[in-house]
């Protein structure tokens, strides 16, 4: 299956987070899976990386307002590039085109990619899919997020999102959905 990986730009190669995200393309791709992410670094680039090594098809989703925020075009791993102009375009791609996404740990981009995906399947603008928030960041963020404004969203909203410690716990949760073999 097509599975987007939402994550930061910030980690660089040797960090633990950037060795994280490249063992969970590693992980997926090593499972026939193609991966789709942001195409640029640090966690996207990590995670493109993982894949390739593992032989997967790797899709890097990119835009040029992006690149006119930060120079610089897609990172060596990926091997099919789609390319947009708009961020809000790149975005649906990124969720149109996966059969499951996995947030790692990121800032306000990674945020707004699970906000959006999260909203899409809290009004059923899509068919219901996996969406796992990987770390105990995104944990104690929704956590938070439900104690406090819990009262503006049902259970069913909160059921919508699954949380895994690391990453081989987030590949684990996959298969509760019944989509990895």
């Amino acid at each position: 299956m097509n599975i987007s990986v939402f994550g930061g730009s910030q980690p660089r190669p040797g960090e633990p987070a950037y060795e994280e995200a490249r063992r969970l393309g590693y992980l997926l791709g090593s499972a026939g899976h193609t991966l789709l992410t942001g195409g640029y670094i640090g966690t996207m680039e990590a995670v493109s990386r993982g894949a390739a090594e593992a032989g997967a098809h790797v899709i890097g989703v990119t835009c040029e307002e992006i690149e006119r925020f930060r120079p610089g075009g897609h990172n060596p791993w990926v091997m099919e590039e789609r390319r947009y102009v708009t961020l809000r375009e790149r975005l649906g791609a990124l969720i149109d085109g996966c059969q499951a996404a996995i947030a790692l740990p990121g800032g306000v981009g990674t945020l707004t990619e699970i906000a959006l995906f999260w909203n899409h399947l809290v009004i059923r603008a899509m068919e219901p899919k996996p969406l796992i928030l990987v770390g105990a960041g995104w944990k104690t963020t929704f956590d938070v997020f439900f104690q406090q404004l819990g009262n503006y969203m049902n259970s069913h909203d909160r059921d919508l999102l699954s949380f895994a410690a690391d990453v081989d716990t987030a590949v684990n949760h996959l298969s509760v959905y019944g989509r990895v073999q």
